[in-house]
């Protein structure tokens, strides 16, 4: 299969947007972008990989190994074809893949054993044709990390699972990028949950997104059932250029 030029833009699809368990509105975190075959995340909106599929392998990287963001490699055997199946690679952080193959794939759960491979992150990977991704650590129950993505004409970072402020060590990570996907799990009157689960209040995430400079907000990994759009139109106040995500939308970057 060939690749679009790196100069035009370049297509990120949201497969899913939400946290904890799935809705109709809603599947869990899982992000594409399939012009070069790139997947962040496995949450339950991997069934729909299939429909953007444009690449003749796929290189899927976990933020970390809760299921909701590790159910839909499970799906793999049924949305990708053998040939493609063959050529996906799994990147994550050791002992989180370490536990996706013992729990996950063990014969009680689930009989079928993966044909695609697990590698290991251990340092920035390359991405076509002359990107890098590189990772940062989250603070989350179990661990987590962050990713940026890197071309010569444009960044993208993919913040979910922590809890987000005006300080957060991650920061400089993610200063400047072009589209920042972040998440939003809670509404402001539930930032004590917040901070005790591992995740973050809208307000915290509009502050961050006003120190650090993304271009565009874009929020994910959001409560399935509660509408924040109230919230978030508010929020626009302290950082203009947000919006909440939805599952099938597409951004150009």
């Amino acid at each position: 299969m060939r690749y679009r030029s790196v100069s035009a833009p370049m297509k990120l699809v949201l497969l899913g947007t939400g946290g904890y368990y799935p809705t109709p509105h809603r599947q869990t975190a899982c992000v594409m972008l399939p012009e070069i075959g790139v997947v962040l995340d496995a949450g339950t909106g991997m069934y729909r990989l299939g429909d953007y599929l444009q690449t003749d392998h796929l290189d899927i990287f976990l933020t970390h190994a809760h299921l909701d963001h590790i159910a839909g490699l499970t799906y793999l055997i049924n949305i990708l074809p053998p040939e493609v199946l063959a050529q996906t690679t799994i990147h994550g952080e050791a002992a989180k893949l370490n536990a996706v193959q013992d729990h996950l794939f063990a014969d009680a759960i689930f009989p079928v054993a993966p044909t695609f491979k697990f590698k290991p992150l251990d340092g920035p990977r390359a991405l076509h044709p002359t990107g890098r991704l590189t990772y940062f650590p989250l603070a989350h129950p179990g661990g987590s990390i962050g990713f940026r993505l890197d071309w010569p004409d444009r960044s993208l970072a993919y913040v979910t699972d922590t809890t987000a402020t005006t300080n957060s060590p991650y920061a400089d990570a993610i200063r400047g990028v072009d589209l920042l996907l972040h998440e939003a799990y809670f509404a402001d009157d539930s930032q004590n949950m917040a901070a005790k689960t591992g995740h973050s209040a809208l307000s915290a995430v509009a502050l961050l997104a006003s120190e650090v400079q993304p271009r565009q907000l874009v929020l994910v990994h959001l409560d399935p059932v509660r509408d924040i759009d109230a919230e978030v139109q508010l929020m626009k106040q302290v950082f203009p250029n947000m919006c909440l995500a939805k599952d099938g939308e597409e951004f150009e970057f």
